[in-house]
């Protein structure tokens, strides 16, 4: 191939393609990707909304896939930003380029093998669910019946078998009947219909990509299960980094409930000898009469009951294992049965395992966390998940790669530091001057706490800004006035607060609520003293409500943590934002306390490493709804007291987009009058 462009005038051809201008922030990360592919050193790079990331890494990327003629990875955590790149970003740039190269770059799309057909489920579809039929009632049934028909004739045309082009789609039990995962699956050698797989076509596509695209759970179940699920690549860019930690987290948590032990059971029922099915399904009667005598969250210890009972669970489970025999003795016409069977046989094996073995150990010493979770509204069921993902990721993805890690929130507290602790990435970073030019733009380089090495890579931080003038476009008032939040749901204070907020603003207004008891709470008392619509995450499908709240200047939104990073509403619509409290984790919340006990242990700040730094990372989310163009204004409203008067209420502000700050109730009320009457005129 002749010598590339640089990856200057690479990306400006891109960046006239898409109808965009040169932006400082966007040349920067450019130019510091390119260079950290080539020192092969791991980057951190904070780019704010406006900048432009997805150009400044698709850019380089495609420059190195192409003069190495090898792959590069793109992992992001949401399908709206894969599909994003894959329909409008890529097809662009693509289609850009190709006139300074040799030939046209070329990308793909790879997702877990349950998001496409399977058609060797197919065949099977429709008859009896072992995964709990028996639970719905004669409309649901007759429900999936006519979906699962919808999927027959869908299976007739489609060429990629995959789940998102289903419209209107289907319920994921029906999608269940004609799926499998990666552990059911029996493998394309031994399919009858392995030659015509549409996971296996998806995987041979992006084989030869230039770009493959996929999202954070492939890159946990490819770490942690050793699958082959991604092409050979020495160069990964991770977007949404900020959700990389949650989504190994809960990839690699196992879960074991009486469901899950009915499931197996059923499944194994024509494979294994009758008493051993038996014997298995009786110890999960007694899993959950077990489950009756223990209370509800974190299990430092198990009880002799509890144990008893989870340890006949996982040794019937193993005696169904051996009865169904190894894989070599699989017969062909019986295989996807037994593959399914030992599936589901294994993963309950595995996570009984699993939680026998995590609490067994000291304290100190432990690497999992256990809890039972049970409700009025849930089954209840034993959780196992891990302490810390940060050696799993360190090992299994920047050992082995160059990486570069993107978002428009990492720099927490104006430093990387807490979030590459997380990530396991070593102590040592360093620091990059950010351009001369740009809001917000400045060293955050930093270390992290968590120890051990990094494969030999260096890493460093580099915050890129925003195009956005933060201080002239927007206000963030916090209602020093009003009483901290309590439990009892929303005092009266923050009700009125939040009324006469909306009045100034005429509706306009996101509000996101730390529960769902506060936004059902909120929308109802407001809407008797409001001539404004609201509408309130639950009652219809978020998708829908964003696009209802978007369409109608005047109405407002509430709801929970899906509405503090998914909402991408630009212009007059969303003027106001409105955060009731800080979004701590919950002091009982499981995983999240471990955690800040583990820090405390080895001597750290457990409140800051852990419940702090989950605040501020939800808070720059949820602040960061308000501008999403160039010409929004508004004002982000923080009804919680304690952003201004906590003790650590300046590592949370420093997180924060740098609007104009003010404690003035009658500040905001004044500027969203203005903007209203400016919005009506114009």
């Amino acid at each position: 191939m002749a010598e590339l462009p640089d990856v200057d005038t690479m990306l400006d051809t891109a960046v006239r393609a898409v109808g965009g201008t040169r932006r400082d922030g966007q040349v920067a990360m450019a130019d510091a990707v390119d260079t950290a592919i080539s020192e092969e050193e791991h980057l951190v790079v904070q780019a704010g909304t406006g900048t432009g990331k997805s150009l400044a890494y698709l850019v380089p990327a495609i420059r190195f896939a192409m003069a190495q003629e090898t792959t590069v990875v793109v992992s992001t955590a949401t399908i709206a930003l894969q599909r994003q790149l894959v329909e409008r970003d890529l097809p662009r740039v693509a289609a850009a380029l190709t006139p300074l190269l040799d030939r046209e770059p070329t990308f793909a799309i790879l997702k877990g093998r349950g998001n496409y057909l399977c058609r060797s489920r197919l065949q099977t579809a429709g008859e009896a669910d072992p995964d709990g039929a028996e639970l719905f009632d004669a409309q649901q049934l007759s429900s999936l019946g006519r979906q699962v028909k919808r999927l027959r004739e869908w299976a007739e045309e489609t060429v990629t078998g995959d789940r998102d082009e289903i419209v209107p789609g289907v319920s994921d039990l029906a999608w269940r009947q004609v799926s499998v995962s990666s552990a059911e699956c029996v493998g394309a050698n031994t399919c009858p219909f392995g030659q015509e797989c549409f996971a296996e076509q998806a995987r041979a596509d992006a084989s030869g990509a230039d770009i493959v695209v996929t999202n954070h759970a492939i890159l946990a179940i490819a770490a942690m299960q050793g699958y082959q699920l991604l092409p050979d690549h020495q160069v990964l860019m991770i977007d949404e980094a900020h959700e990389l930690v949650d989504r190994v987290t809960s990839v690699a948590t196992g879960v074991l409930g009486e469901r899950a032990v009915n499931a197996a059971a059923k499944r194994a029922a024509r494979l294994c000898d009758a008493e051993a099915v038996e014997r298995l399904t009786e110890a999960g009667e007694g899993l959950a009469l077990m489950f009756g005598e223990v209370d509800a969250g974190r299990l430092d210890h198990i009880t002799e009951g509890l144990a008893g009972a989870v340890s006949r669970v996982r040794d019937t489970a193993h005696g169904c294992i051996t009865d169904i025999g190894p894989a070599s003795e699989y017969e062909a016409d019986t295989a996807q049965e037994r593959r399914l069977a030992l599936s589901a046989l294994e993963e309950v094996h595995d996570a009984a395992a699993r939680i026998l073995s995590s609490v067994e150990p000291p304290l100190p010493e432990r690497t999992d966390v256990v809890w039972l979770d049970k409700g009025p509204k849930r089954a209840p069921a034993l959780h196992v998940a891990p302490l810390r993902v940060g050696g799993l990721l360190r090992e299994k993805l920047f050992d082995e790669r160059t990486t570069v890690l993107t978002s428009a929130t990492l720099a927490l507290g104006g430093s990387f530091a807490p979030l590459a602790a997380q990530w396991g990435l070593d102590q040592e970073g360093r620091q990059e001057a950010a351009p001369a030019s740009g809001e917000g733009e400045g060293d955050t380089g930093g270390s992290g706490e968590d120890t051990g090495g990094s494969g030999g890579h260096r890493w460093r931080g580099l915050d890129v800004g925003s195009p956005f003038d933060h201080a002239r476009s927007g206000i963030l008032y916090v209602a020093k006035h009003l009483p901290q939040p309590g439990r009892d749901g929303l005092d009266p204070g923050y009700v009125t607060e939040i009324a006469e907020l909306i009045e100034a603003a005429g509706g306009r207004t996101l509000g996101l609520f730390s529960s769902t008891r506060g936004a059902n709470q909120a929308a109802e008392e407001l809407r008797e003293r409001l001539s404004v619509p609201v509408l309130c995450q639950g009652e219809d499908s978020t998708g829908q409500l964003v696009e209802k709240f978007a369409e109608d200047e005047q109405s407002c939104l509430f709801g929970t943590l899906s509405l503090w990073q998914g909402v991408d509403v630009p212009g007059p619509s969303l003027q106001l934002v409105i955060v009731d409290r800080i979004p701590f984790p919950r002091p009982d919340d499981p995983l999240a306390s471990a955690r800040q006990r583990a820090v405390a242990a080895s001597g750290g700040n457990g409140f800051m490493a852990v419940a702090a730094t989950h605040a501020a990372l939800l808070l720059a989310q949820g602040t960061g709804r308000l501008l999403r163009s160039a010409e929004d204004r508004g004002v982000v409203a923080v009804l919680d007291p304690r952003l201004a008067t906590a003790r650590y209420s300046g590592f949370l502000r420093s997180s924060l987009p740098p609007y104009w700050a003010t404690t003035d109730p009658e500040v905001p009320r004044g500027a969203l009058r203005r903007l209203a009457e400016r919005t009506a005129v114009g």
